[in-house]
């Protein structure tokens, strides 16, 4: 009983506690598992390198075999799992909270941790958020779907644990909270809100107490831009907007061109990219951190940088677009750190007193993942808080803001995951009225105003629903031999239940078989089945199809898209 108005107080689309402690419970679980999933990474990494992300440690030989190994072990996971389960990532995040409110197949979910993990640890230029996005989405999910939940909660838990696994990923709560609802959900509602930055604020406090409170940009030091350098910083912008169309462009062609090849071939070839140009910039392997530690603390000239940055472009594009399982955003943080300090070291001669180096990497950082996921609100959080300054937000809001306008508005980039599900036709869109209907769950609209006879005759229920007040329901049970089903249900009730506008004191009688439901459910299934007629009624059942809950007719849910209340 306890958990059946649970279930109902979930169904509906407001703020409540219970939903904000399930948040928390699933952010937890879902931080776990990324502290889990990082340090499954850092101890394999810890078998053959000396610090963690330092590829210069080991010989030219064993960085040239490292990315082949692991793709054939990647090759022999994705065999044992199933190729068809070998969609993950954020892209295919997006498309399941469409289409199955946010549940994801466990086998995905398996290949996507220990294939990542393997890719990470193999040197291959891919970001873990993606895998921790994927992990935490699912966990979160499965924890819904555990308990049954309405499926209108169930993808609000989803993006709980998508916040917690970015927050336990880079200790940046508010960044998370920010980054699901501009990318994930792409929709702003306080019910929604609350859970989420609930569910972020407990992956961040796990992630501190088993990981520490650093974070892994703490070498960024006090901001020296100022006015003088925008207009510089203004052309810096122009320039990350054409680079991030490029990589935009290049990595959604890369991966259409592949599809075509089988799994096996896509992935060693991958491996031979990342091998070959590990011997002449071995700086660019793995995640984006070595590669931004590199830039901005040795001093390269910028002949090598441009070098690191032609190598990270390569091999990120390569990975990501031929199958490599991992997340894109790390490698797009690393290579806007990396043009930055090219931009840093070409200007320097222009301003002697001051270095730029760590300033523009850091803005190098926020107008490439602003222009490259068309996020801007989430970049600018994002490098507030990996750089713990506030005095960054004017010039960042300079770049990602020029940097946007010249993307999108002079060459047509959009999204990368978005691109990402077109190229491969995953449904990502939902019109407008399917949206509104799917955040309202039956439980907590239907009507339970019924009574389930078999025995009375058309007389005796004209009679009994004479007596009752308005919205009451009798239902028939029925038998049918034919379809070999259980039972089927007929309605009988009041004819001004089904007139608009109008009031009928007459006990008439109006027959319609109800289709059957599960409490699951949203409006939008019920919206869907008696869409074509647009009239009629659904039955909710909840552990079989015998037990009745409640009624839901079409003419409620018209109600509710006209005036907003079901009632």
């Amino acid at each position: 009983m306890i958990l059946f108005s649970l279930k109902k107080r979930l169904s509906l689309p407001i703020t409540s506690w219970q939903l904000c402690l399930l948040a928390s419970i699933g952010g937890a679980l879902s931080a776990m598992l990324i502290v889990g999933f990082t340090m499954a990474t850092t101890a394999l990494q810890e078998l053959y390198l000396s610090e963690k992300d330092n590829y210069n440690s080991i010989n030219e030989l064993s960085r040239f075999l490292l990315p082949i190994f692991g793709a054939i072990t990647i090759l022999l996971v994705s065999w044992i799992t199933g190729y068809k389960y070998l969609r993950t990532g954020i892209p295919f995040v997006l498309h399941r909270l469409k289409v199955a409110h946010g549940v994801i197949p466990l086998r995905n979910t398996i290949h996507q941790f220990i294939g990542s993990a393997i890719a990470l640890a193999s040197g291959f230029s891919v970001g873990r958020e993606g895998p921790a996005i994927h992990l935490g989405a699912a966990f979160s999910g499965y924890l819904g779907s555990l308990l049954k939940l309405p499926h209108n909660s169930i993808r609000t838990l989803s993006a709980c644990g998508v916040a917690a696994a970015i927050s336990a990923s880079f200790n940046t709560p508010v960044a998370a909270v920010i980054f699901v609802m501009e990318v994930i959900l792409r929709e702003y509602k306080v019910h929604i809100f609350i859970p989420i930055m609930m569910a972020s604020l407990v992956g961040s406090m796990i992630t501190t107490s088993a990981l520490g409170p650093a974070h892994e940009f703490e070498y960024f030091k006090t901001i020296v831009l100022e006015l003088e350098h925008y207009p510089v910083l203004i052309l810096f912008a122009i320039g990350i907007g054409i680079l991030s169309f490029g990589f935009n462009k290049y990595l959604v062609a890369t991966i259409k061109s592949s599809e075509k090849y089988h799994i096996v071939s896509r992935l060693m070839l991958a491996a031979l990219i990342t091998s070959s140009l590990s011997f002449v910039v071995p700086q660019a392997l793995g995640t984006n951190f070595g590669a931004i530690d590199f830039s901005i603390s040795d001093n390269p000239s910028l002949f090598f940088l441009m070098g690191l940055l032609i190598a990270k472009l390569i091999m990120t594009i390569s990975a990501l677009g031929l199958g490599i399982p991992g997340g894109a955003i790390g490698p797009v943080l690393g290579i806007g750190a990396i043009t930055g300090s090219c931009a840093a070291v070409f200007i320097q001669s222009y301003y002697p007193e001051t270095s730029l180096t760590s300033d523009f990497a850091l803005m190098g950082m926020a107008g490439m993942m602003a222009a490259t996921l068309n996020a801007p609100l989430a970049a600018l959080i994002t490098v507030v808080e990996l750089s713990n300054q506030l005095e960054v937000i004017v010039p960042a809001m300079i770049i990602i803001g020029t940097s946007c306008i010249v993307s999108g508005q002079f060459f047509g980039n959009r999204s990368l995951f978005v691109m990402q599900l077109e190229i491969q036709n995953l449904i990502y869109r939902k019109p407008p009225l399917e949206k509104s209907l799917q955040r309202v769950g039956v439980l907590g609209v239907m009507n339970e105003n019924f009574e389930v006879t078999t025995q009375l005759s058309e007389q005796e229920k004209q009679e009994f629903l004479s007596q009752c007040k308005d919205n009451y329901f009798l239902i028939d049970k029925v038998d049918n031999e034919e379809s070999k089903s259980s039972v089927y249900y007929s309605v009988q009730y009041q004819i001004h239940e089904n007139t608009e506008n109008e009031t009928n004191d007459n006990a008439e009688l109006y027959h319609q078989l109800l289709l059957p439901l599960h409490a699951q459910a949203t409006l939008m299934e019920v919206y869907s089945l008696l869409e074509k007629k647009r009239k009629g009624a659904v039955y909710i059942y909840g552990d079989n199809m015998d037990d009745v809950l409640g009624i839901i007719t079409f003419a409620q849910v018209r109600r509710f898209l006209l005036e907003g209340n079901i009632n």
